[in-house]
């Protein structure tokens, strides 16, 4: 499981949380699911395995994943991590869209805009 752009600026732990969140909300790995061990993750991504558990302990603070005394870390149930996610754009969504009334841009002709580009993005896909 390679995390790590080496060509990204952003902290290595942080390229690692945020990868690892994007594979459990689109469903790539399962509730459920045993996550690699800390040594292994750091061995397949050549860095150092505080690297790696400081992404693991963010990761169950966040309450994506969870731990098991002496088993591992495990995926936890993404229904209310996905609706958390729902609710995240849904409050930068009307932030965006509040902004672009205030400066005179119509937010439904923006919707369509953005919605026409993301057709165009995904092969004509929602």
């Amino acid at each position: 499981m390679e995390l790590i752009d080496w060509r990204d600026g952003r902290p290595i732990y942080e390229q690692i949380l945020e990868r690892i969140k994007h594979l459990i909300l689109m469903d790539v790995l399962q509730p459920g699911e045993q996550l690699p061990s800390v040594r292994s993750l750091a061995m397949e991504n050549a860095t150092n395995p505080n690297t790696v558990q400081k992404a693991y302990a963010e990761l169950e603070r966040q309450g994506f994943t969870y731990t098991v005394r002496g088993r591992g870390v495990f995926v936890a149930e993404s229904g209310v991590l996905k609706d958390r996610k729902r609710s995240e754009l849904r409050t930068e969504m009307t932030s965006l869209l509040r902004e672009a009334r205030e400066v005179g841009i119509d937010p439904e002709v923006l919707c369509r805009e953005a919605l026409s580009g993301l057709q165009t993005d995904e092969g004509g896909q929602l």
